[in-house]
């Protein structure tokens, strides 16, 4: 016969503390980017196909249809070049993700003053 057994012990008194691993967006960017150092070879590729499909032509269409200064070209080609020296000169994966993205959004923040 199946009987139920409720044999618990009572532990009135713990040390067990919870800890809340609540981790910010830089701790959640490092992970990130740490698991992608298998990939460096194609987000080097990657990162090269979208600065000069995208942005390196921003001057020029600029500078034709917005009368854009030619600070707009010096500004493209710092952040093209600085990408490939960075990847190309051994950056870490950190290093080297952080300044795409932040190139990225230069150029894009330049385009955006020149349109508006």
């Amino acid at each position: 016969m199946a009987t139920f057994h409720t044999h618990t012990t009572a532990n009135l008194v713990t040390n067990d503390h919870v800890t809340l691993n609540h981790p910010n967006l830089y701790e959640r960017f490092c992970v990130f980017a740490d698991g992608q150092k298998k990939h460096r070879t194609a987000l080097f590729f990657l990162a090269m196909v979208i600065q000069g499909i995208f942005f390196l032509p921003l001057p020029a269409l600029l500078s034709f249809y917005y009368d854009a200064p030619s600070a707009i070209l010096f500004i493209t080609m710092a952040c093209f070049f600085t990408n490939i020296i960075a990847f190309m000169g051994g950056a870490g994966i950190r290093t080297v993700i952080l300044l795409s993205i932040f190139s990225i959004a230069i150029q894009l923040l330049t385009a955006l003053i020149v349109i508006i």
